[in-house]
């Protein structure tokens, strides 16, 4: 078992049982989440969630990190970021069943996802029923304008390379 804890500053913080700090982690995303303001997690513990104060979403892989937090190949990979609402998310729910995530938002919406690619289902409320099946069709709510972001591994840790050789016109070219 592990504890997390949400922080303003972005970061969240994996704790073992006995208190021992066991990660930080924090948005590598395009997208600023600010300060955090909610967290949910799969019942097996595989996805971790967080909301933030600017109505962001944010999903990690955390499965292999929980297999051998000793092993540093086991590394906690942020997937998916998306905008949910246009202001403060107050609470997140993984469904796994369904493969949704419902969001809850001070502006008084209550919203659905797609919880692997964070497409927008709709809202409760909505006269429309519900299409979870339909995953194609990408809208937005009215007050978000931000498409999901996949968030792809080898961006993560770009390095300036020392160029060896200056390039130099080849006039035989």
């Amino acid at each position: 078992p592990i504890l997390a804890s949400a922080h303003e500053s972005g970061c969240i913080r994996l704790w073992s049982i006995q208190g021992n700090l066991m990660k930080e982690l924090l948005p590598f995303s395009e997208l600023p989440s600010g300060p955090l303001t909610a967290l949910c997690t799969d019942i097996s513990t595989k996805i971790l969630l967080a909301g933030s104060k600017e109505g962001h979403i944010i999903r990690w892989n955390i499965a292999s990190f929980l297999e051998d937090s000793q092993n540093s190949k086991n590394k906690i990979k942020e997937e998916l970021c998306w905008r949910a609402h246009a202001t403060e998310v107050v609470d997140l729910l993984y469904e796994e069943e369904k493969n949704v995530v419902v969001t809850a938002s001070i502006d008084g919406s209550v919203r659905i996802w797609h919880a692997m690619t964070g497409y927008y289902f709709g809202y409760f409320g909505q006269s429309r029923k519900f299409e979870l099946s339909d995953t194609s069709r990408l809208i937005l709510p009215s007050d978000v304008n931000n498409f999901p972001a996949i968030i792809k591994e080898e961006n993560k840790h770009l390095e300036k390379k020392k160029v060896k050789y200056p390039l130099m016109l080849d006039k035989d070219k």
